[in-house]
């Protein structure tokens, strides 16, 4: 099986799938903090059994600690719900651990209950891919894309790549001498599917794992890698300052107000992007769901959340229905093909 080259250990292969040993730690934990939960939220869950409306009361799953990318999306939703009255009382439960799937598992030990929302989105679902986690999307409710994130490939600003074209063509005669990183296991993707574009084989890349965009910048800065690709929002105000070069946006289609060319633009057919999603417990009824979709869609389009999509330079796209199931089951099949070239 072909490896990897890493200067130091990545997110995306710095554990092997669970063992069972792992599985019935996960299990035992699992039971325990869904029973954390349903403590938290007696009130939610017995409105939800006794059929009452699911406005009166809301937990929202964030499958990470606090301070991320899904944590915000959850307290901005909690936010615009309470501003607005459309949910009487939502609160966020954190719950880390394996690249979201320990909070995945645990929505579905709450099958039926209908008052628990989960914030999800590309990261997780390449987890439940990486892990071969016994919880998957098909097991729980999605129910609304909401926004999604777009990685920048960057450059410091004395860097001799000017241009994309410059550092790809650099990269694929030498890739030992193009290190890369990012600031996460969805960064990773990105560049092994920028290798891809660029004819060079995956299992030759070296990728440098930082702990997020500041440590990811460093990196940069300090010679220890040549490009990274990183989360606009994080990357942002480096490139305004001068310290960073951007050479294109991960994206089929340019940013409003930003005048950086998208991989598309210049001739790589690299997409991927890093989007949210919202979704429910198996085990509800139809009109539930329906609701639940429902009080979602109402969220975004609230001001409050607009006023978070230009906060945090999100990029809004919506997509529900069998357009939902269709855009999951294609990226299932894009992630695991992406694994399957890093031979994880």
């Amino acid at each position: 099986m072909p490896s990897v080259h890493l200067i130091q250990e990545t997110s995306l292969v710095e554990k092997p799938p669970p063992n069972r040993r792992q599985f019935i730690t996960y299990g035992i934990g699992g039971l325990i903090a869904a029973g954390a939960i349903g403590t938290a939220v007696t009130g939610s869950i017995s409105s939800a059994s006794g059929g009452n409306n699911l406005r009166s009361s809301m937990t929202i799953i964030a499958p990470a600690a606090a301070g991320g990318g899904w944590d915000t999306v959850a307290r901005e939703m909690q936010q615009a719900q309470r501003a607005n009255s459309i949910i009487n009382n939502t609160q966020v439960v954190n719950m880390p651990g394996a690249g979201g799937t320990i909070a995945l598992g645990n929505l579905s030990v709450l099958d039926g209950d209908a008052n628990n929302l989960m914030v999800g989105g590309t990261g997780q679902l390449a987890a439940t891919i990486q892990y071969d986690s016994a919880t998957k999307y098909e097991d729980v409710n999605p129910l609304a894309v909401t926004l999604e994130e777009y990685d920048v490939i960057v450059v410091p600003a004395d860097s001799p790549y000017k241009t994309l074209d410059d550092l790809m063509k650099a990269w694929a005669q030498n890739p030992g001498n193009v290190p890369w990183t990012g600031g996460g296991s969805f960064d990773q993707l990105v560049v092994t599917e920028m290798a891809i574009a660029g004819g060079i084989k995956p299992a030759d890349m070296i990728y440098v794992s930082s702990d997020g965009g500041g440590e990811s910048t460093q990196a940069l800065l300090n010679g220890t890698v040549a490009a990274a690709a990183s989360g606009y929002p994080d990357s942002i105000d480096q490139i305004e300052s001068g310290r960073l070069r951007a050479l294109a946006l991960v994206a089929e289609e340019p940013l409003e107000g930003s005048d950086i060319p998208t991989t598309v633009e210049q001739g790589y057919d690299v997409t991927l992007a890093n989007w949210r999603i919202l979704m429910a417990p198996g085990g509800i009824t139809d009109d539930e769901k329906q609701e639940l979709e429902n009080i979602v869609l109402e969220t975004i389009e609230t001001p409050e959340w607009r006023e978070a999509i230009e906060r945090y330079n999100w990029n809004e796209n919506v997509i529900t229905g069998d357009e939902l199931t269709q855009f999951i089951k294609d990226e299932t099949e894009r992630i695991t093909a992406l694994y399957k070239e890093l031979g994880v």
